[in-house]
């Protein structure tokens, strides 16, 4: 496997990985009339990744930046509508050196345009006040991102494909001492086109409220895997970044402090502790929200 098809690959799951995270977190609609938003920078930058089988390799320094705008709004009191979209999107790779003689042996390159974007409803199936509240989603991936770029069109920030998730979450609320508590999971399922792989998606969610209701600190295990029915191969070639048949296993720690009653600060940090065909470096992410 040679350096562009390891770069290729080890890009691809991190853009997967990023639109599990940016859905909405748990059953709870966000009501009538309120909204949610959030403009945040999310990275990630990495000279490993994790290989087909499971190895952690080397590979030439990769990058993804992608300043991004996320947002819930409540149409009614059980239907929610959210919104992924990364306006700036950024995808690089540094010059790839010999290691022997010291030459550039393929010059490093970047792009920038915006990012591939989801576009979902969330619909409470349980009534208000249900002890344990459930959710039904259905998210579209919109192809808006460029599917090739660079000199040899392996720099991308979309995959060019339309997909399609549907995800159920449940979740239950509790107290922590004094500090109120909560604990969701959830299930789903990408319907993905274009050749690629449908993905079984899954994920569990705690978080507690501390410092007199002012801080949430959130932590995530969540992943992917492929059920390997689509007609590419595991090696995708330099038009795609995206690999196929990939699988991951996360974490992540995020903490959301509220300077008032409507506005605060968020910080992300996200590993991937079990791969296949991922970075082995964590991702981080910084923003800024407002409940409206």
């Amino acid at each position: 496997m040679n350096k562009q098809i390891k770069y290729i690959f080890s890009l691809a799951v991190l853009i997967l990985a990023l639109s599990t995270q940016m859905m909405a977190g748990g059953p709870w609609p966000k009501g009538k009339g309120k909204t949610y938003l959030k403009l945040g920078e999310w990275w990630i930058v990495s000279d490993q990744h994790f290989t087909d089988n499971g190895q952690i390799d080397p590979n030439v320094t990769v990058g993804i930046f992608n300043t991004f705008l996320y947002g819930e709004h409540g149409f009614t009191d059980r239907l929610t509508g959210t919104l992924y979209f990364p306006f700036v999107s950024r995808t690089y790779m540094n010059n790839l050196i010999s290691s022997t003689t010291g030459e550039v042996l393929v010059p490093g390159e970047a792009i920038n345009s915006i990012g591939d974007t989801d576009v979902g409803l969330k619909y409470t199936l349980t009534k208000p006040g249900a002890k344990i509240p459930v959710s039904a989603s259905l998210v579209l991936g919109l192809p808006l991102g460029n599917p090739g770029g660079g000199t040899a069109m392996n720099l991308q920030t979309g995959d060019g494909e339309f997909n399609q998730i549907v995800r159920f979450d449940a979740a239950k609320s509790f107290k922590v001492g004094k500090n109120n508590s909560y604990f969701s999971a959830y299930v789903g399922f990408n319907n993905r086109n274009n050749g690629f792989s449908d993905e079984f998606r899954f994920g569990t969610e705690w978080g507690v409220n501390l410092a007199n209701s002012k801080l949430w600190m959130i932590t995530r295990v969540f992943g992917v895997e492929s059920f390997k029915n689509g007609t590419l191969g595991t090696d995708v070639n330099t038009n795609s970044i995206f690999a196929n048949n990939t699988a991951f296993t996360s974490a992540s720690v995020e903490a959301a402090y509220y300077v008032s009653k409507k506005v605060g600060f968020s910080a992300n940090i996200t590993g991937a502790f079990r791969g296949r065909i991922i970075l082995a470096s964590p991702s981080y992410s910084l923003g800024i929200f407002a409940d409206l």
